[in-house]
């Protein structure tokens, strides 16, 4: 039993880096569609858009976004099969490992639902699919890395559990950083990134609220790119950051507390990343590359929260 409790921890490790990329990869594809890092600047933004609410045709992809498509398939087909490996090695042979087996299923449903949602994603025009692959990207990111951690056994002499406390508090935290990527994945699928180019504040006078319906259709202006409707959503957004900066700054302070320095060091690090790319993003007008990054750091950062909330438990190991 310990082998395969090995080799599910290694096949759950390699499953988040995948799906890690598979993000990453969505990512591009989906910001690259909305006209980051286009020519001119800003009002190429949300041109796509803008010519299927037409019925003109839209631009054709550029080889970058072209090779990207190709291996965000290659790579989500390689990890379907990777999960119906790990769902394999954990219920087919005896003793079933359900426990891992019932994280390894999850993470198959979670795979299924975006692959049929991918059937949808290229010429999707409403903020709901993107919403659902950025989310279902992100919880089965964090499945895999649950899954990672509950199989890894303990070393000799680890520290003992953490605190009921600081693991409650780490769930809470990935549950407001659940949320505020959510209300990120709004701004971007609503075109709403210029709709406060300021630090300071942002016009609420032409907000609309009917902006957070993710079924409702985006409409974007070329004269007017900022879309100042969806000003509503970005407040939102900076508030939620707000929110996850009051929630995890106690918990790194916990963690620290509770000798989990490394982890503690790792949220504090992570977090003031992440604000400072986020103050980059307004300030130079939604850079392709910082935006990619403000992805990519929220996803080690629920990583790292979520490594603390399971080390609450005695049937995991200590975390990070």
């Amino acid at each position: 039993m310990g082998r395969r409790m090995e080799l599910l921890r290694r096949m759950a490790w390699l499953c988040a880096v995948m799906v890690l990329v598979i993000t990453s990869l969505s990512a591009f594809i989906r910001l690259s569609k909305a006209g980051l890092g286009c020519e001119p600047w800003p009002q190429c933004y949300g041109q796509e858009l803008r010519a299927q609410q037409q019925g003109a045709q839209p631009p054709e992809a550029d080889t970058a976004t072209a090779v990207a498509r190709l291996a965000h398939r290659v790579i989500a087909s390689s990890a379907l099969v990777l999960v119906l490996v790990m769902v394999m090695a954990a219920l087919a042979s005896r003793p079933a490992l359900w426990p891992q087996g019932r994280m390894a299923l999850g993470l198959l449903l979670l795979a299924l639902f975006l692959a049929v949602l991918g059937r949808w994603t290229a010429h999707a025009r409403i903020p709901a699919v993107t919403l659902g692959n950025l989310l279902g990207g992100f919880a089965m990111f964090a499945l895999s890395v649950c899954m990672a951690l509950a199989a890894r056994r303990p070393a000799h002499g680890a520290a003992p559990a953490a605190p009921a406390g600081l693991a409650r508090w780490a769930w809470l935290g990935a549950a407001v950083l659940l949320l505020n990527v959510a209300l990120g994945g709004m701004v971007s699928a609503g075109h709403a990134g210029l709709s406060c180019p300021q630090l300071a504040g942002c016009d609420l006078g032409a907000a609309s609220w009917q902006a957070l319906d993710p079924w409702q259709e985006p409409q974007t202006d070329a004269a007017q790119p900022t879309h100042p409707a969806g000003a509503g959503v970005h407040v939102l957004h900076r508030a939620g950051a707000l929110l996850v900066a009051a929630v995890l700054l106690p918990l790194a302070l916990l963690a620290w507390r509770a000798g989990r320095r490394a982890a503690a060091v790792a949220v504090l690090g992570l977090l003031l990343l992440q604000a400072g790319l986020g103050m980059a993003l307004v300030l130079g007008g939604l850079p392709l590359g910082v935006a990619l990054t403000h992805n990519v750091v929220a996803a080690l950062l629920l990583a790292v929260v979520l490594g603390l909330a399971t080390a609450g438990s005695r049937a995991l190991s200590p975390a990070l």
